[in-house]
């Protein structure tokens, strides 16, 4: 179905108000957003029908770039996508901050690639503190495995000393 058209099928859901016509609107203007992610206008309206339907963290997520937005709204999504490297896969947006048609949706990309950055930096960071500490725990294990060994042929050759004094 052709954009306009799916737009204007999606609006008179909408002024229909019924619980079952406002979730047809959300399903076109989903799949509007997921064909044309980089389009504000429909953010927006998607937005819309989420506040309609009282989910404060979906019209965050799809007001976030917006010029006007619901600060409760933003800090629902922000709850709900605790990270900025989450936040920004949820944004699901394609073009860069080059994309943005505004420069407000330009400069609120720019601050979640930013802090999308330094989390990767940090778990980075983390992960070869990981590694190290792997290694040092594989040495600890063929440490462990040694002193078992030794335990065991202690063992046997007691038990086979003892055997052989009874026996003989």
């Amino acid at each position: 179905m052709p954009l306009e058209l799916t737009l204007h099928k999606a609006a008179e859901e909408v002024e229909r108000g019924d619980l079952a016509s406002v979730l047809r609107a959300r399903q076109r203007l989903v799949g509007l957003v997921c064909s044309y992610p980089d389009r504000l206008d429909l953010r927006e309206r998607l937005a819309e029908v989420y506040r309609l339907l009282g989910d404060a963290a979906q019209a965050g997520r799809w007001s976030y770039l917006s010029e006007v937005r619901d600060e409760a709204e933003v800090a629902a999504f922000e709850r709900a996508y605790r990270t900025p490297l989450a936040r920004l896969t949820a944004m699901n947006w394609t073009s860069g901050e080059a994309g943005a048609s505004t420069p407000t949706a330009r400069e609120r990309l720019v601050a979640l690639r930013e802090g999308a950055n330094d989390q990767l930096h940090a778990e980075l960071s983390v992960a070869d503190d990981r590694d190290s500490s792997w290694r040092t725990n594989v040495f600890v294990l063929i440490g462990l495995v040694l002193v078992l060994l030794c335990f065991v042929v202690g063992a046997v050759t007691l038990v086979m000393w003892v055997y052989r004094w009874f026996a003989g």
